[in-house]
């Protein structure tokens, strides 16, 4: 397989997978809108020859269809699948070479291996400006690496096997940082690199850190993979690429001898600058907050070097497909550590964090008189729990009852939640707890609240399948839209503080109670655009769960407490845009325009057919 990004890319090419961009394209905004056009299209990877200030080339879209990336580890997947299934002791294709013998053998040629002198990387030493300093989009706060390999060693236990390889952006230019000298990083204190950190502020010392920018494909999937318990990212990374990470130290950082770039430095105990704001992968920009500074050591470059780069932005993006390729490789995973658990789905177009759908088990069944959910409850808290999955918001969860279910046919599946829930007694909330810290729809920076709709039994109702007449000609409430059977988008006047939205949403279900009952419309969707909200499911995910907080946005008709759980009649959700959420990614118009000449006749661009 690649011992370089440079192999992959002329791969790519020769298998008509990758496009080069000859035309002077600047950094600031064109390269990210050239990659959105082309990533929506549908398009080849794009090799940037001509990238203004900087002698380096740039490529992005590497990773941007299931194909490309599927073609890209063509010949190690399948043997790295299966070392990732022995879940339970993944070393034991190592304790057991003749029970294991194939997934031992690959597993002992992944392990890292430390080199000496003459590292490819080390070519020459270059500055933080020298490098492409792209900027995405019109607000954010600088350029940012968005295909970044963080390396960090644990304090206590220094050494490879120890460390941690994560991807958490890098913002290299912008705010108070001191050019050259100053980079911040953005990660939450969870993480990896956050537990190092912590460790190194007890010792009272700064904890190095390894940048590692480019190499083979394999090292830049690693740094996103959850791994099993005693699999290390620098294994894994082996194994992906069928060829060991070769790692060496300069002035005691870590280096991968293989990445196109590595930049060296430290973080000290309670160094702290604003980072960002920055376009993120909600489809809203994550607003300036202090995070770590790093102060820069060393920059390096490999001889021709190419700096790789995404986009990221509302859903779907290129990080979609990371998403998909994760899913094909750890398999069953969520199923091993969570008991009962079939499937569970981070759904993409609502951001992915905020909305979660689920399947258990029901197990418990056969003792109740009447089926209702009982196991899917402790498995949802389960799920609540673990992992990247606890920073959900809405978790749908239900158990299948003779009817196979699916929770990437999303309409369907929220369809058969809603027939069946009980919403006096099948909404469970979760409040003052955390949330992603990129969604701004909580009460602060990492604080919100969670909502539990569970679901299981007999059908309950039929859903609507046009708008009922109780929702037309309402005073405060105009163009209600279908936007799947059961939700119903209406608009109303904009959200201004939440004071003002109790009492509106109080009139509202006045309003709505006094027409009569309105059972095949569980759910009613609050919102400032019907009409985009109903236009296509993507809209409908996006708006409604990127935009509200479960404990301050949902509301309901004949809603009561009783022994402290809430319920209601009909379901509403306040979606509407609030002044402190963050703001949508717009792309700039004037950009949008000046780029059009790489796609028009002649232009490097011109064979790819936009939307």
């Amino acid at each position: 397989m690649y011992s370089n990004l440079q192999e992959c890319l002329m791969d790519l090419e020769r298998n008509g997978h990758l496009i080069r961009i000859k035309e002077e394209v600047d950094p600031h905004l064109e390269m990210a809108a050239i990659h959105l056009k082309v990533y929506e299209a549908g398009g080849p990877a794009l090799l940037f020859e001509n990238v203004k200030g900087t002698r380096f080339r740039a490529a992005s879209n590497i990773f941007g269809t299931m194909e490309r990336s599927r073609f890209i580890f063509r010949s190690t997947w399948a043997s790295t699948e299966n070392i990732i299934a022995l879940r339970s002791d993944p070393m034991k294709a190592l304790k057991n070479p003749f029970g294991n013998m194939k997934n031992g053998l690959a597993a002992f040629k992944a392990l890292p291996s430390k080199k000496a002198n003459g590292l490819p990387v080390t070519a020459q030493e270059i500055q933080i400006s020298d490098l492409p300093l792209i900027q995405h989009w019109p607000m954010d706060g600088g350029a940012f690496v968005t295909l970044p390999q963080v390396y960090s060693e644990d304090p206590d236990k220094p050494g490879i096997m120890n460390s941690n390889l994560g991807m958490y952006r890098i913002q290299l230019n912008g705010n108070d940082y001191e050019l050259n000298r100053e980079i911040g990083l953005h990660y939450q204190i969870h993480r990896g690199i956050g537990v190092h950190q912590s460790k190194a502020n007890k010792l009272g010392q700064p904890l190095k850190v390894s940048i590692f920018i480019g190499g083979p494909p394999a090292h830049t999937l690693s740094a996103v993979m959850p791994l099993p318990e005693g699999l290390s990212e620098m294994t894994f990374a082996g194994l992906l690429a069928g060829r060991r990470f070769n790692y060496s130290y300069i002035d005691g950082y870590c280096v991968s001898n293989d990445a196109d770039f590595v930049i060296t430095g430290e973080i000290y105990p309670d160094a702290t600058k604003p980072e960002g704001p920055f376009g993120d992968h909600l489809g809203y920009y994550s607003l300036a907050h202090p995070f770590p500074v790093m102060k820069v050591h060393k920059v390096f470059a490999r001889h021709d070097a190419i700096w790789p780069f995404t986009v990221v932005g509302r859903p779907p993006q290129e990080d979609t497909v990371f998403g998909e390729l994760i899913h094909e490789l750890t398999g069953d995973a969520v199923k091993q550590e969570i008991p009962g658990v079939k499937e569970v789905h981070a759904v993409d177009a609502a951001g992915v964090h905020p909305l979660l759908f689920a399947i258990g088990s029901e197990r418990y069944t056969p003792y109740q008189k009447v089926k209702q959910p009982a196991e899917i409850l402790t498995i949802a808290n389960r799920i609540l729990g673990t992992g990247q999955v606890s920073l959900a918001k809405y978790l749908f969860i239900t158990a299948e009852d003779q009817i196979p279910l699916d929770t990437h046919r999303e309409a369907d599946f929220i369809g058969y939640i809603l027939e069946r829930m009980d919403l006096h007694r099948d909404i469970h909330f979760q409040t003052n707890t955390t949330i992603d810290t990129l969604d701004y729809s909580g009460t602060g920076l990492n604080t919100g609240s969670k909502v539990i709709f569970a679901a299981y039994g007999d059908k309950r109702r039929d859903l609507c399948r046009e708008v009922p007449e109780e929702l037309q000609h309402l005073r405060t409430l105009f163009n209600p839209r279908l936007v799947m059977p059961g939700v119903i988008a209406v608009q109303s006047m904009p959200f201004t503080d939440y004071a003002a939205a109790r009492q509106e949403l109080a009139d509202i279900c006045a309003s709505l109670e006094a027409r009569g009952t309105l059972a095949s419309v569980p759910m009613i969707i609050l919102c400032d655009d019907s009409t985009m909200v109903s236009e296509t499911l993507s809209n409908f995910l996006w708006v409604t769960f990127t935009r509200s907080n479960p404990s301050h946005d949902i509301y309901g008709t004949n809603s009561f407490y009783e022994n402290k759980h809430w319920g209601c009649d009909n379901m509403i959700i306040d979606a509407r845009v609030k002044p402190h959420q963050a703001p949508p990614l717009v792309p700039d118009p004037a950009v949008e325009q000046k780029i059009e000449r790489l796609f028009a006749s002649g232009g490097s661009l011109s064979e790819i057919k936009l939307k």
